[in-house]
């Protein structure tokens, strides 16, 4: 069974090497919609693959990341770089273009980072992340699967790549939760009320 779970986000970006000269020249956004789709053979005591409730806190928080901020590709020029962070208190910078298809990509592998280190309370069981999918418009989205999210091909993404502002880490209720995610520390999903 799968479900899925709906995020929204606005944010800013820079799609170099684009066929769009508006896309690849222009700072613009866009109010994303993110769909993380869950999957497992199993039910757990609720009767339930995943209670909705246990994704309101970190993932939400990871997602929640990209609100209101500018995303960064590390290979852009140094200094839009450099401006574009001191002139935003909330950016997230990437090891590959912030494209609808590399949002996919990223906030899967965060996401599957954060879900491999959570334990569970109420029987779930084998449940996975099968994927994300970005709407970057309402006509135009981005599915991406574990395969797309750990290839090579399109641009490796190792976590320790991913890097938020302070400004976008203050808001997180632990401003620890990145380090603890790449250093393999635990949780615990809360009981839901």
């Amino acid at each position: 069974m799968i479900i899925r779970k709906l995020f929204k986000f606005e944010n800013a970006h820079i799609v170099r090497g684009c066929s769009s000269h508006r896309c690849r020249a222009s700072l613009h956004g866009h109010s994303y919609k993110v769909e993380v789709l869950f999957e497992s053979n199993y039910l757990d005591n609720g009767q339930m693959v995943y209670d909705f409730g246990l994704v309101k806190q970190n993932i939400k928080e990871l997602i929640d990341s990209f609100d209101h901020a500018i995303t960064l590709w590390d290979q852009d020029d140094a200094d839009y770089i450099a401006a574009m962070k001191k002139h935003s208190d909330r950016w997230v910078q990437l090891p590959v273009s912030p494209s609808a298809e590399q949002f996919s990509r990223v906030i899967f592998v965060m996401v599957d980072a954060l879900m491999r280190l959570t334990a569970t309370v109420n029987g779930e069981r084998e449940v996975r992340l099968h994927s994300v999918i970005v709407h970057e418009t309402d006509t135009g989205y981005a599915q991406g699967f574990r395969e797309d999210a750990y290839s090579e091909l399109m641009g490796s993404i190792a976590p320790e790549t991913i890097r938020f502002s302070d400004g976008v880490r203050s808001e997180w209720h632990d401003p620890q939760l990145w380090e603890k995610i790449l250093n393999g520390v635990g949780f615990t999903n809360p009981h839901t009320v």
